[in-house]
């Protein structure tokens, strides 16, 4: 029995989205050029960047349904995200591709079966399931989610999930 399926990951990606989101509104504007260091992604491009990296799960997963992936496929892929993702030059623009693409995602992921989720997808460096692709697409949100937490704390905003914390914190004291 499956006890984390395509509704349980739809759910998840939306937490997790939702989440990105409310950095991205968090962070003013006018910090969106900001680098933690140099050679690095801008606050702007990072959300940018996750805004339109879930192209390649969509084409691969809910359009394409694909059960092989070349190099080929994935550089097409990464060319068009990171096509798509210089088009997102203003703050209202990256918030409105992160809702979008977001609820895309999500949508595709409640859509998908068990045995969908169970599918080998081969791929150059060894097969693995759409459900461990998937799931790593969230993970990757998340790793750079993590990055614009410590952004936010260095110009000075302390993260949401750590003010409903404090707040929660406050209310039991």
């Amino acid at each position: 029995m499956n006890y984390y399926g395509s509704k349980e990951m739809a759910d998840s990606w939306r937490t997790v989205r939702k989440n990105t989101l409310q950095v991205a509104e968090d962070i003013p504007e006018e910090k969106y050029s900001f680098r933690a260091a140099p050679d690095t992604m801008s606050v702007g491009e990072i959300l940018a960047h996750l805004a339109t990296t879930p192209h390649w799960a969509i084409q691969c997963h809910f359009i394409g349904k694909m059960d092989a992936v070349a190099m080929e496929d994935f550089g097409k892929w990464m060319g068009e995200v990171g096509a798509a993702s210089k088009t997102l030059t203003s703050k209202a623009a990256i918030v409105e591709a992160l809702k979008a693409n977001g609820e895309t995602v999500a949508a595709g992921l409640e859509s998908m079966t068990d045995n969908q989720l169970g599918e080998r997808v081969g791929l150059p460096m060894g097969d693995k399931t759409r459900f461990e692709m998937l799931l790593g697409l969230k993970e990757h949100e998340m790793h750079h989610r993590a990055q614009l937490f410590l952004i936010e704390r260095m110009i000075g905003i302390v993260p949401h999930l750590t003010r409903a914390r404090q707040a929660a914190q406050a209310a039991r004291s």
